[in-house]
């Protein structure tokens, strides 16, 4: 690789901060005590058969539910490890309860310490920044009630994690998004419309739209920036003008110390248009977007660019925790946790007409109509799940969200012993 002349390089075999997929997959970016753990065990000659499940004990979007992503990339990083894996289906939607010590596990792994120890900093990485991005995507998707969302995010985030945030957000329910190369690895086109940028340079906005139209292709829509040089609402009415016919959209962009009564500006540029023979043109908001503008604009806008607030999304704050480990003496497994954990092997059951589910300590359902959660991904190193498309994965996360968003979800659990009162924790 070619260092810069006459200064010595930062990095010795990368030109960016990150890792490679194969430093990814053999581990290379764990923390160092897990090293140090296995290097003690080996020392010992203790490698014990244990049980480990992720889960989180708090939502950080204070509501009951939230999506899972990041499912399908763990089973890469494992992939080939003597371990057999059990996991929900990529965005599936769980349930939380912070008033109960209970937690529905995500994913569970089995199989001898030593072999996959090394690899709980990388999959809990995978899941826990999709997962964010996703059930952010997912919580604006139900809030828009069908309302058009474009992810604008990428520009927030290191573009190494460009295309994870791109996918999280279509799985999630967006509609589209604006990175080039997130979308291509989808197979699917990026949305986008014009940077303040390309206005500034041409300097005046009428020409710039002119130039814009002209130069390209049919299928991009003409959706003009309208707060560049002059009030949203001349602009959207020069907009018109410009490009007649050919104008799709317009795109307010109004930064937050100009945007004063976004709702109302947004109607008077409506009304104006429709004065005009534009009540057929669209009206997309951006710039800061987050749950709240939604709920006040989404009667009154045809739809969203929405970035920081999904690319920049908090993480599901998923643990790995192990829950049962082999006696070393009778070589049985016996349920075993930390403290502040709860011990034994747990298994998840939904009944898919309320959306209610029950976390057990035995593999078996708690009554007709209940569903397990947790199925096999992986049998001994070996991937057994079929693969499921991206957009079909969308259709039934968006169906699961609607449909938890309106009901009220319970989270029970049964250990064995007396049954907790129905819809408690």
């Amino acid at each position: 690789m070619a260092k810069a002349r006459g200064r010595k390089s930062d990095l010795d075999d990368r030109l960016f901060w990150m890792p490679s997929e194969e430093e990814i997959k053999n581990a290379s970016t764990t923390d160092v005590y897990f090293e140090y753990a296995r290097e003690a065990l080996r020392f010992a000659g203790i490698n014990p058969r244990v049980t480990m499940e992720v889960f989180t004990r708090k939502n950080p979007h204070g509501a009951n539910w939230a999506v899972v992503s990041g499912v399908w990339e763990v089973a890469k990083l494992l992939q080939g490890l003597p371990v057999d894996v059990d996991a929900m289906e990529e965005g599936e939607v769980f349930l939380t309860d912070s008033e109960s010590a209970v937690n529905e596990p995500v994913l569970r792994i089995t199989g001898r310490y030593q072999d996959f120890a090394l690899y709980e900093n990388p999959l809990l990485g995978f899941l826990c920044q999709a997962s964010g991005v996703c059930t952010k995507a997912a919580r604006l998707v139900d809030l828009a009630q069908g309302k058009m969302i474009i992810g604008f995010g990428t520009r927030r985030v290191h573009p190494a994690l460009a295309p994870i945030v791109e996918r999280s957000s279509i799985l999630g329910g967006l509609d589209s998004v604006s990175n080039v190369l997130g979308a291509r690895l989808m197979k699917r086109s990026a949305s986008g419309t014009m940077p303040h940028a390309f206005i500034l340079c041409v300097g005046d906005e009428a020409e710039a739209w002119r130039i814009f139209d002209e130069a390209l292709p049919e299928e991009v829509p003409r959706i003009p920036l309208v707060d560049t040089f002059s009030d949203e609402k001349f602009a959207s009415i020069l907009a018109l003008k410009t490009l007649g016919r050919r104008l799709y959209g317009v795109r307010l962009d109004t930064p937050t110390s100009r945007r004063g009564d976004m709702r109302k500006l947004v109607q008077e540029v409506r009304w104006e248009l429709g004065l005009r023979g534009g009540k057929d043109v669209k009206i997309i908001v951006s710039g800061g977007i987050d749950e709240k503008d939604v709920l006040e604009l989404r009667d009154v806008v045809d739809g969203f660019g929405i970035g920081t607030s999904i690319s920049a999304a908090p993480v599901i704050d998923f643990c790995a925790k192990i829950v049962e480990v082999e006696d070393r003496k009778t070589g049985k497994m016996v349920p075993r946790a930390k403290r502040g954990d709860l011990a034994g092997r747990k298994w998840v059951y939904r009944d898919a007409q309320t959306m209610s589910d029950v976390v057990r300590a035995r593999d078996t359902p708690p009554g007709k109509g209940y569903a397990p959660l947790l199925k096999p991904l992986i049998k001994n190193g070996v991937i057994v799940r079929d693969f499921v498309p991206l957009e079909e994965l969308r259709e039934r996360t968006l169906s699961l969200v609607k449909k938890v968003a309106a009901s009220s979800p319970a989270l029970r659990w049964d250990a064995g012993g007396p049954q907790p009162r129905a819809g408690t924790s």
